[in-house]
């Protein structure tokens, strides 16, 4: 291995980003609302961290998912002309 391959690099940063986070496609709901559509996010949190989540969201009686949810969603409302 004496060169790096012709293909585009995985660090290229895409010239229409709004097209290029739509570019997948939506996938239905693990509930099997056809209606909402979901998309994993993955993000790396201290130890610490991932427990007082856990434990923020045990005390408001909601799943950690759903809480983190609320939380973006306000966070980075719908733009306008978009659908929520």
């Amino acid at each position: 291995m004496t060169g790096r391959s012709q293909k585009g690099d995985f660090t290229a940063r895409p010239t229409d980003p709004e097209r290029w986070v739509k570019a997948s496609g939506p996938r239905p709901a693990r509930n099997g609302d056809a209606a909402a559509y979901t998309a994993r996010l993955t993000i790396d949190v201290t130890p610490d961290m991932r427990g007082q989540i856990k434990i923020a969201a045990f005390q408001r009686g909601i799943t950690v998912a759903d809480m983190l949810r609320e939380l973006l969603a306000r966070e980075f409302p719908p733009a306008e002309g978009d659908t929520p």
